[in-house]
């Protein structure tokens, strides 16, 4: 039997049952199509996919194809619409079986449907997205929790996590006469992004640099120990475990990080922290599954509650936002960041969301779309999620919002984050470092930084806009 297996958000070998099972089943080809919807301009007027989260996937495919080649065989690589594609491909080699992994949201399931459609072959799709496999819910996967704490905690009493399914001996390949060619930026309409080596870490895409990344945190600097105190950490690489690019690449499956959680708890220590990874991984699974029970409703402006809203949608305030100039230093810093670099801390994507959200009352979508376009680790039910529930339409309906000084202060109480980002902040003292509009005039001429000339004056009073968020209810 010949089969094709069809490499999307799961650039891996291990842990991935298609491949298993294709080898398995006989002779075997794979292919990654880059699709050119992925690089289109959105209706907010900037890519879907940015140049920065381009550039590691495209190092992601390439160490894929690296490994196929070690492997004794290659990686087919076309430009194109995968429905238009691999139906060829099939034809072309003589394909009995297509397999894949399933996703949960309407573009990847569309594209799916068009595909079994077109071809007369068997199709199988597996999941390997997930940690707890949908056979293994406590649930039928559409029919979840509405709150999280009764998610997790089925979760944790009745559900088993599979092992880690290891890489298949020897597959047999399928000769192809084309392979095809990895595309450059360039030949997906990106230029090179911009270099800064303020990055918290070098991210590099692939399967190696993904255990590698998990030796590290885990085994050589035990940083994991203290992952469940360290977390909200904003500078340097190992205030967490950054394993988000990876995940959401598919470079790394999340059942592999629970299988080696539990290798470093039987031969190094277990704690709080370890069970805190466990515990994001599962928040992880529920926003997956989320997806998968409400549909496109976690793209609409009233999320999965269908609240009624009126919110901005004006593009020089999101512009603000975006750029980092709305003259908050903590919003500033966070947004310059992103830009930079394609990544941002967990507390800073909550804090900016909900300025975003509830401080400018500016429509949510924009700014999830954003994070779409700019962050490397983005994963569309993750992003999603949590845009959505820092908008108050999500699974948390409360009205709530972040102090966004207060947060600051806590997260960054001598403002070394910020003046990382904020080079006009660099001799404000640590008194006014996150209020600089309340030096007085002769203070910013000390300490080099006059308010509306060398950085922006604050485009809300935020006092004010905490008192709007509470009448809104």
């Amino acid at each position: 039997m010949k089969t094709l297996i069809w490499f999307r958000n799961d650039l891996r070998v291990k842990d991935h049952e298609p491949l298993v099972r294709a080898s398995e089943a006989g002779k075997v080809a794979a292919v990654y199509c880059f699709d050119p919807r992925h690089f289109e301009t959105t209706t907010y007027g900037f890519p879907k996919t940015n140049s920065l989260r381009a550039q590691f996937l495209i190092k992601s495919v390439s160490a894929l194809r690296s490994t196929f080649r070690k492997l004794g065989g290659d990686l087919i690589i076309r430009q194109g619409n995968p429905e238009e594609i691999i139906p060829k491909l099939i034809k072309e080699l003589q394909i009995e079986n297509l397999f894949f992994h399933g996703e949960v949201t309407s573009e990847e399931k569309n594209v799916e449907l068009r595909i079994e459609n077109s071809v007369e072959i068997r199709i199988k799709k597996y999941w390997g997205h997930e940690m707890v496999h949908p056979e293994d819910l406590p649930f039928q996967p559409d029919e979840i929790p509405d709150v999280f704490t009764q998610f997790r905690k089925k979760i944790e009493k009745s559900s088993m996590i599979r092992d880690p399914l290891p890489v298949p001996n020897h597959p047999e390949f399928i000769s192809v006469d084309d392979p095809g060619e990895i595309p450059h930026l360039k030949d997906l309409g990106l230029n090179a992004p911009p270099a800064d080596d303020r990055s918290v870490l070098e991210f590099k895409g692939g399967e190696e640099e993904a255990w590698k990344r998990l030796n590290h945190y885990f085994f050589e600097s035990d940083e994991l120990r203290n992952y469940k105190y360290k977390r909200n950490g904003l500078l340097g690489a190992d205030f967490s475990s950054k394993f988000s690019p990876w995940l959401a690449h598919g470079c790394l499956s999340a059942r592999s990080i629970h299988h080696q959680v539990e290798k470093y708890e039987r031969e190094v220590h277990e704690n709080v922290s370890t069970y805190w990874m466990k515990f994001e991984l599962i928040w992880r699974d529920y926003f997956r599954y989320s997806a998968r029970k409400h549909g496109d409703k976690i793209f609409k402006l009233g999320g999965i509650q269908q609240k009624s809203l009126d919110k901005r949608t004006d593009e020089n305030i999101f512009q603000k936002w975006r750029d980092g100039t709305t003259g908050i230093p903590f919003i500033d810093a966070n947004m310059r960041e992103l830009k930079q670099t394609g990544y941002m801390s967990n507390r800073g994507r909550q804090n900016v969301a909900s300025f975003l959200a509830q401080n400018l009352n500016f429509d949510w979508r924009w700014g999830a779309s954003w994070f779409e376009s700019m962050l490397i680790d983005y994963d569309v039910c993750s992003n999603w999620g949590n845009w959505a529930y820092n908008s108050t339409v999500g699974h948390d309906p409360r009205n709530r919002y972040f102090n966004i000084v207060g947060q600051a202060q806590k997260y960054d109480p001598n403002g070394e984050y910020v003046r990382h980002w904020l080079q006009e902040l660099k001799y404000v003292p640590d008194e006014f470092v996150h209020e600089p509009w309340k030096m007085s005039e002769d203070q910013q001429k000390l300490n080099e930084c006059i308010v509306g000339q060398d950085y922006p004056k604050p485009m809300i009073n935020l006092e004010d806009s905490y008192e709007e968020i509470k009448k809104r209810g």
